[in-house]
């Protein structure tokens, strides 16, 4: 155990961060591509990367020198000025949503900022005074801000901070219960086109096209939260992008800028006429040092190909976690790099401890489920390292 002047780093953790959050088995010191390395300098092969967050793995050198380049310019001028990173990545992001010359972008620093900012959006969307109801999903996760968190169909974590913001509905994800909730007082539907914090949960076959067609037929806001399953993570640059659907809003954070905290929303068409000067702004949001680093990230991933790799390297991924044929095994889940596996067992967080021992870092967002998320740069040496660690972890527990 590392000691230092204030005694064990757990015991410094304990002392000085605040209770919400859970002491950490490791302490990590430094990473390169899909490592990272604690402090006693131990190896752990990366298939979580900070929750689907380090696009580009470790130490990547177009991130590293776009941070230094624009460290050494400005780093932060407040929403009273532009600066040419803001611009270039507004008009990046409307060009890889697709949303086009009516789209428009907000930025923030996070996926709970990005969400806060698409409930105030549908807000505006009142129409005569009458939608009053905002719809999200049952086992949903949208963030742990008041307004996001009123939006996240996980009671357990709403209940302590109750009562929560107003006018949020929470229903099955069913194309049966979405076509029983919807009427002309519904402002805005909310929904993650894969739920990443349930498990990697997939949505019933059907179910965005016939969002999309009830929130136009009743005046609606379809808002997509792709915090999670953006950015190339699930095989597009957004998952709506493999359906027939365009969304009225979407929310994006996490890999967009490797590691660099941003978030943002783009609207799409006439959702992008709904705010006006002053209804919401931000000191930190869209600064020049996260803005160049997202356009860095995003460049390359675009130049290198990466989300083609997601599409190769998740079809490999899913084939060998088959091919192992294992008892605790129940299903495979999700689309490109993220990956949820189904436990046929509540033993989820054990084999993640176990997995972490033997130098593997992976997630279990549940009792019966194990979430993968390496980054997008991964290739097949890591593959093969994955399922050289994992076996026989599963088979320690089968």
């Amino acid at each position: 155990m590392i000691q230092t002047q204030g005694g064990t780093w757990q015991r410094r953790f304990g002392d000085s961060l605040m209770g919400s959050l859970s002491t950490p088995k490791v302490m990590l010191s430094h990473g390169e591509g899909c490592s990272v390395f604690d402090v006693e300098g131990k190896r752990y092969l990366d298939f979580l990367a900070g929750i689907a967050v380090n696009a580009l793995g470790h130490a990547h050198p177009a991130l590293i020198e776009a941070l230094s380049t624009q460290a050494a310019s400005i780093i932060h001028v407040s929403n009273y000025f532009a600066t040419e990173p803001q611009l270039e990545l507004a008009e990046r992001l409307k060009r890889i949503t697709g949303a086009g010359d009516a789209g428009r972008v907000f930025f923030g620093n996070s996926g709970a900022e990005a969400n806060e900012a698409a409930f105030k959006l549908a807000r505006l969307n009142r129409g005569d005074g009458s939608k009053t109801r905002i719809l999200a999903l049952q086992n949903s996760f949208h963030g742990r801000t008041m307004g996001s968190l009123a939006l996240t169909g996980k009671p357990a974590l709403r209940e302590p901070f109750e009562p929560m913001v107003g006018g949020v509905e929470h229903i099955d994800s069913t194309v049966e219960a979405l076509e029983a909730a919807f009427d002309d007082h519904v402002a805005a539907l909310f929904v993650e086109p894969i739920k990443g914090e349930a498990g990697v949960l997939d949505l019933p076959e059907g179910f965005l096209e016939k969002a999309r067609e009830l929130s136009t037929r009743h005046g609606a806001l379809l808002v997509l939260d792709e915090i999670q399953t953006g950015v190339g993570r699930t095989g597009s640059w957004f998952a709506f992008q493999q359906f027939d659907v365009v969304p009225d809003a979407i929310t994006v954070a996490k890999g967009i800028a490797g590691g660099v905290p941003i978030g943002a929303l783009v609207t799409f068409g006439e959702a992008s006429a709904l705010f006006e000067a002053g209804q919401h702004g931000t000191t930190f949001g869209g600064n020049p040092l996260a803005t160049a680093a997202a356009n860095a990230v995003l460049r390359e991933i675009e130049d290198s190909g990466l989300i083609v790799n997601a599409v190769v390297q998740g079809e490999r991924l899913r084939a060998a976690l088959a091919a192992l044929d294992s008892p605790l095994i129940g299903e495979i889940r999700g689309r490109g790099l993220l990956v949820g596996i189904g436990l046929t067992q509540p033993v989820a967080a054990e084999l993640a401890a176990a997995a972490l021992d033997a130098g593997l870092i992976i997630n279990a967002p549940n009792d019966s489920s194990i979430r993968l998320a390496p980054p997008l740069i991964v290739g097949d040496a890591e593959i093969d390292e994955f399922i050289a660690l994992f076996a026989p972890v599963l088979k320690g527990l089968a």
